[in-house]
């Protein structure tokens, strides 16, 4: 088999691996190959492994936690709430520089 680092995909700005590698890997595990074997035959860390055997735990229901699917939702909600919040900074700023442009001048008199 390839080693892991062949099967790396760019994912929601971070590199990781397919869903069909880690699908793979975890075929691997369901036909009797040990955690150990595994990783050392496609080059990645044990615990990789069993951080994905656990996602698949709670994927199909068997486990408790963040569904992969609630993961994403979850990722973009954050996404959104950061560029959100960057908007109203800029609005904020905003507002505060066209206060100091139409703010009086401090010592100059106002005409009658």
């Amino acid at each position: 088999m390839d080693s892991g680092g062949e099967h790396r995909e760019e994912e929601m700005g971070r590199q990781g691996y397919s869903a069909e590698f880690r699908r793979k890997v975890l075929d691997l595990l369901a036909a009797g190959r040990s955690v150990a074997a595994v990783a050392y035959d496609l080059d990645l860390s044990d615990q990789t492994i069993y951080n994905w055997r656990r996602q698949d735990r709670i994927d199909r229901g068997e486990a408790s936690g963040l569904s992969s699917a609630e993961k994403g939702e979850l990722a973009k909600a954050n996404k959104r709430i950061r560029e959100l919040e960057t908007e109203l900074a800029v609005a904020h700023r905003a507002v505060e520089l066209l206060k100091e442009e139409t703010a009086p001048k401090v010592g100059t008199r106002r005409s009658k």
